[in-house]
Parts: C-alpha cells; sequence; structure tokens
C-alpha cells in the first residue's frame, strides 16, 4: 500500500480510522460497500455488470473491512492473466468513475489494456477534475486517440495532486499538449509518452519536450520510448538537462540514438547530480558511446545508480570498459547489456563484477556459467521495466529485479 496522500486544501477532518473507511463511500449510503454501489448504479442506468470490476471492488471491500483503507490502488488492467477478465468499456469506465470521485482512499487506478477510446479517456479527464486524490493513473493500450489525449492534457491544469501516466499511441497534438501543460504543472512526477504516432523527420515532440524540461523543476520520469528520436534530440534534451533539477528517470529507449549522441549524454553527466537511471535501450551506441559513458561514470558522475544499454550493438571493448566504471564508481549499482556482443573479455568481466559482489545478480540481466572452463554469460528476466508489458500467468510479476528502475525511483503508485 503507498502512504495516504496529501488531503486537499479545505477538506474537512474524517475523525477515526472507522470513519474515514466510512466516507470513501457514496454519503447517500455509507454503510454499504462499493461493490453493492456500483451493482445498483448499473441498474439505475440500465448498464451492463462487468464481473470483472464487480470482483475487484469486492476486493477493495474486503481490504476495506480489514482497516486497510489508505492508499488503495484499483489494478482493473485487462491483461491480468490471474482471473477472468472482460474487458472495460468506456461505458463501464463512465459508471466506475461515478463511484470512484467520492472514494478519497484510492488514489490510485489502472485501467489498462482495455477498450476505453475516447470515451473512457472523457470521463478519465473528469474523473482527474473531482478525484483530488488520485495520484497514479495508468491508461496504456486503450484506443485513445489525439481527441482523448488532449481531453486529459487540458485537465492537468487544474489538477491539483494528479499525476496520469497515460502511455498508449497518440499523435503529435498530444505529445505537444502534454508537453505545454507539464511546462507550467507542479503537481505531476511522472509521466510516460511512449509510443505516439509521429509523421516527419523533424523530431518536433522532443524539441517541445525539451522546452518544458528547462522550465519544469518538478517532474522525477519522463519516459518518450519510440518517439525517433535521433542525435540531435538528445542533443535537445540534454541541452534541457543543464537547467533541470528534478528528473531522475530518463528512458529514450527504442530510438535511433548512436554514439555521437552519447557525446551529448556523457557531457552532461559529468555536471548533473539528479539523474539517477537511464534508459537507452534498443538503440545503436555501439562501442565508441559506451566508451564516453564509461569515462564520465568512472571519472566525474557520482549520482547515476542504474543504466540500461540492451541491444546497442557494443562489443568488447565497450561492455569491458562500462564493467570498469563499475569498479571505480560505487553508487553505479544496476547496469543491463543483453543483446550486445559478447566476447570472452566480457564475460570474464562481468562474472569478476558478480563473484566480487560489486554486482549484485539481481541487479543485472546477465548470469555467468562455466563451460569446458570457459566463462559465458546467460540471459537473466531482470531489467529497469522488464514487466512492464507483461503480467504474469503464474503470480506476482512486480518483483523489484524485474522493474528496478520503479524501485529505485519510486513516485506515485508504482508496481
Amino acid at each position: 500500500m503507498a502512504a495516504q496522500p496529501p488531503k486537499p486544501v479545505g477538506e474537512r477532518s474524517m475523525g477515526s480510522p472507522q470513519e474515514a473507511a466510512r466516507c470513501i463511500y457514496f454519503s447517500e449510503s455509507p454503510e454499504s460497500g462499493l461493490q453493492e454501489h456500483y451493482s445498483n448504479l448499473c441498474m439505475e442506468k440500465s448498464q451492463k455488470i462487468n464481473p470483472f470490476i464487480l470482483r475487484i471492488l469486492q476486493e477493495v471491500d474486503e481490504e476495506i473491512k480489514k482497516g486497510l483503507a489508505a492508499g488503495i490502488t484499483l489494478n482493473i488492467a485487462g491483461n491480468n492473466h490471474l482471473v477472468p477478465v472482460e474487458r472495460i468499456t468506456g461505458e463501464d469506465f463512465w459508471i466506475l468513475s461515478r463511484i470512484l470521485k467520492n472514494c478519497l482512499y484510492i488514489n490510485g487506478l489502472d485501467v489498462g489494456y482495455n477498450l476505453l477510446s475516447d470515451v473512457g479517456a472523457y470521463y478519465a479527464a473528469k474523473l482527474v477534475q473531482k478525484q483530488l486524490n488520485l495520484i497514479y493513473l495508468n491508461l496504456m493500450f486503450n484506443d485513445i486517440g489525439p481527441e482523448g489525449g488532449e481531453l486529459i492534457a487540458k485537465v492537468l491544469h487544474v489538477s491539483i495532486y494528479g499525476w496520469p501516466a497515460p502511455p498508449h499511441l497518440w499523435g503529435m497534438q498530444s505529445v505537444i499538449a502534454f508537453a505545454t501543460v507539464l511546462t507550467r504543472n507542479q503537481a505531476i512526477k511522472a509521466i510516460n509518452l511512449n509510443r505516439p504516432i509521429l509523421y516527419g523527420e523533424q523530431e518536433e515532440s522532443t524539441v517541445h519536450i525539451g522546452r518544458m524540461l528547462k522550465e519544469n523543476h518538478y517532474l522525477a520520469v519522463l519516459h518518450m520510448c519510440k518517439h525517433d528520436i535521433k542525435n540531435s534530440g538528445i542533443q535537445q534534451l540534454c541541452d534541457a538537462l543543464y537547467l533541470n533539477s528534478s528528473l531522475r528517470y530518463l528512458d529514450v529507449s527504442c530510438n535511433k540514438i548512436t554514439h555521437d549522441g552519447m557525446v551529448y549524454l556523457a557531457d552532461v553527466l559529468k555536471s548533473n547530480t539528479t539523474l539517477e537511471v537511464i534508459d537507452l535501450s534498443f538503440n545503436r551506441i555501439e562501442n565508441a558511446g559506451a566508451n564516453y559513458l564509461s569515462e564520465t561514470l568512472t571519472s566525474h558522475n557520482r549520482s547515476l545508480k542504474a543504466l540500461s544499454v540492451v541491444s546497442n550493438n557494443i562489443e568488447g571493448e565497450g561492455l569491458v570498459a562500462l564493467s570498469q566504471s563499475m569498479k571505480t564508481n560505487l553508487t553505479f549499482s544496476h547496469i543491463y547489456i543483453w543483446g550486445n556482443k559478447f566476447d570472452e573479455a566480457t564475460c570474464v568481466a562481468y562474472s569478476d563484477l558478480i563473484q566480487m559482489s560489486r554486482l549484485k545478480p539481481d541487479n543485472t540481466d546477465v548470469e555467468p556459467f562455466v563451460v569446458d572452463g570457459r566463462v559465458y554469460l546467460a540471459e537473466v528476466s531482470n531489467g529497469l521495466k522488464k514487466h512492464y508489458y507483461w503480467t504474469s500467468t503464474s503470480g506476482e510479476s512486480y518483483d523489484h529485479s524485474s522493474n528496478a528502475g520503479f524501485a529505485l525511483v519510486p513516485v506515485g503508485q508504482q508496481p
């Protein structure tokens, strides 16, 4: 459970924990539960009851009866493999939002992988406006278009405590709208702008995000996966980071950044003392880029904790250089290297780091093994956000080793 969020200005004291727990229900029937309210409201509005929502609300009612009434996150993601799922539509979310707007102790909502569309985005925007205790909202993969994205962006002007993290396929105008909002918003601590639908080669979205970072000194987490960021784009972001004093987690994975872009990143890391996690996975920084980063991490930077360079066409020279920086930089504790070109020197270097306990097995995505006297590296399922788009079919999946980025920079209600 997350800590209880700050109470909105002017909100009256709720007294004892028992009274507080009752206050999360509708005022007209404080003794009944969320499950009953949902069923009654569906009947009143002639809306079909969604059994998945009903099940989750029943679980929340049970938690509240046990006294666990603070900082509850509703997980109604449509990719849950552990229970039967009937994916939520925009109309389903309409009913749900009417209930949640008065539930002060629910401060997180995950409705990713559903069928909300722009209809659901409209009601999500209304919910953000009315439920000021909401600090985590996940809308990823919901077929929300540019219109829905802009609706949510607009309400962030008046959202006091909320920080939506809505990653899915949006257009350029939605990204620009969010960048504009974030320039002035002091409440949002994390934003996921992954996978927008972009056209052209001008990196317009990156330009707007760069301008925002120069002005915003509250945002801690920024995801920009699949933004077609090239070297000029990473230069824009790095120029902004010279002036930014809040960003702790930068995700620019799955872009088109090469070793030339690492010149800018390595240089800003010499003076930046706030960045703790950088995800460069699935770019192409190669040996030269790895060497630039290694030099900075060895001689200058003492704030970065985690670096992912998965699948960057790095060979032994660059991988060994990064391993050497871990020996002198004790802050640098997590590194992910799978998908590059391992030679024997690489395997020995990372095996030594693990054996000497400089690199903990949970803090990397490789594991050494020996065949005929030679050391090799095998992949293990660890990473900054290894399970971000995946849920277990057998049990708990959100462990720290597979989602280290969220563990290192815990903002809002992350898994």
